[in-house]
């Protein structure tokens, strides 16, 4: 049966580094597969000036190629400030997920882990869990936190919100492909040692699949799991 699949990140480049492989396998299995950025990932680099145009279309025409190496559908922008969400009311970014999110039906989502370090991720994944609060009859069956290089495992002493992941997706047949929609962001990438460096990205898959008896996988935190 094809699923609406709707992965919903703070940044253009979390997708791939968090769940890029899952996403693709979801495309291959026939599901189709969203992806909604919240901020617009550049504004916080010239403190207390508008995000240059240039950068902001470029950061866009990289997660749209990104998606599309995905199989995904074109993604969605909701251009909030990035790395400024704290300075936003939750409920306006509540809102605007739900507003963008909701016309696209989802039966699967993937957000951040609760426990980032990035002030974004943080408040888009509590934005995400309310905007989609168990209702009667408006339930979203599944929803996953991802972690993410370079943000979860920098949160020292998170103490109980610790990334602890519970669901693990085998991701050896669509590993290059995460690695491919992580080009399209080569501007993003560093270089080892890195967390956010291709070798990072592949040790941590080859870490994820060691610990679960595959080549290579990705790991979430189960926020919502029904059987239907």
């Amino acid at each position: 049966m094809t699923r609406n699949v709707l992965a919903i990140v703070a940044h253009a480049d979390d997708e791939a580094l968090g769940c890029a492989g899952t996403l693709a396998r979801h495309s291959d299995a026939g599901d189709r597969v969203h992806v909604i950025f919240v901020a617009d990932g550049v504004g916080a680099r010239e403190a207390g000036m508008a995000p240059d145009p240039d950068d902001l279309a470029a950061r866009k025409a990289a997660a749209c190629q990104a998606v599309q190496i995905l199989g995904g559908q074109k993604p969605l922008f909701l251009d909030l400030p990035d790395n400024q969400l704290d300075t936003l009311p939750l409920l306006s970014v509540i809102k605007a997920i739900h507003a963008a999110a909701s016309p696209l039906v989802p039966q699967v989502i993937y957000t951040h882990h609760s426990g980032d370090l990035n002030i974004d991720h943080r408040i888009v994944a509590e934005a995400v869990l309310t905007a989609f609060r168990p209702q009667p009859d408006d339930c979203v069956a599944e929803i996953y936190g991802f972690e993410n290089l370079s943000s979860t495992e920098w949160r020292f002493g998170a103490g109980a919100n610790a990334f602890l992941p519970q669901k693990f997706v085998n991701i050896t047949a669509t590993l290059q492909r995460k690695l491919a929609a992580l080009e399209a962001y080569a501007m993003e990438m560093r270089s080892a040692p890195h967390a956010r460096s291709y070798q990072t990205v592949r040790a941590l898959a080859q870490y994820r699949g060691g610990s679960v008896g595959v080549d290579a996988a990705e790991a979430f935190h189960i926020y919502r799991q029904i059987e239907v």
